[in-house]
């Protein structure tokens, strides 16, 4: 009987390995056309009574302003270029930070690579389970996709308030223009908002929002973005 359940979970984890690598191979030319975070938003707003709404526009690398990307980076993962998937520096940096703080206002390390692994593939939650597939994951997309197609999908999937799904409808939406016209303080604008876009508004910034739009486009000179192939 054991020896029949090793055997089924055995067979179970290669079918899981071989699944999850090739959808990663086929998304690195294959836009995901919607993900679990697209899904379980669209379940809340059924049982909340709100109409389910999915606003998306897939664009490409080249027609996304650099200056989002740059924005994206700045705000999010400054070392971007430089690492494999995983910020160690700002990891250990992290937990010194919560360990000070004592469990109040915690801080957390997610590269774009771990968020785009995230977005693209998981569920929302913080359990182990949950954490050791997100590195899973960052680690296929930063082998398969490099860093172009990695900050190609994070930009296109990542949730930019009610509904509004990656830069061509966030921009829409919030500026009436598209991905490629955004100026350096909307592009500030909307990156400043990614951590609650569902609190936040890019085109109604509060005080907190201006000055982190402030921060992010004081960095972005300073932050490299991939070359257009």
């Amino acid at each position: 009987m054991i020896k029949k359940i090793f055997s089924i979970l055995f067979k179970l984890a290669v079918y899981f390995f071989v699944f999850s690598i090739l959808t990663v191979v086929i998304y690195k030319v294959i836009n995901p056309p919607i993900t679990p975070l697209m899904v379980i938003r669209s379940v809340e707003y059924l049982f909340s009574g709100e109409p389910v709404k999915i606003d998306k526009e897939w664009v490409s690398y080249d027609e996304i302003s650099p200056k989002v990307f740059k924005a994206l980076i700045a705000a999010e993962d400054a070392r971007f270029m430089f690492h494999k998937g995983f910020d160690w520096k700002a990891i250990q940096a992290a937990e010194r930070y919560n360990e000070r703080m004592d469990g109040e206002k915690l801080r957390g390390a997610s590269t774009i690579s771990q968020q785009t692994a995230k977005n693209t593939f998981l569920w929302l939650g913080r359990n182990y389970i949950r954490k050791g597939l997100e590195a899973y994951f960052t680690v296929l997309i930063e082998a398969i996709w490099g860093k172009q197609r990695i900050l190609e999908v994070y930009a296109n999937v990542i949730e930019w308030g009610w509904g509004i799904y990656g830069i061509q409808a966030a921009s829409q939406h919030y500026f009436g223009k598209d991905a490629k016209n955004l100026t350096t303080q909307e592009a500030a604008f909307l990156a400043a908002v990614i951590p609650n876009p569902r609190r936040w508004i890019a085109n109604q910034p509060s005080s907190y929002i201006r000055q982190r739009a402030n921060w992010i486009m004081g960095r972005m000179n300073s932050v490299a973005i991939p070359r257009k192939k």
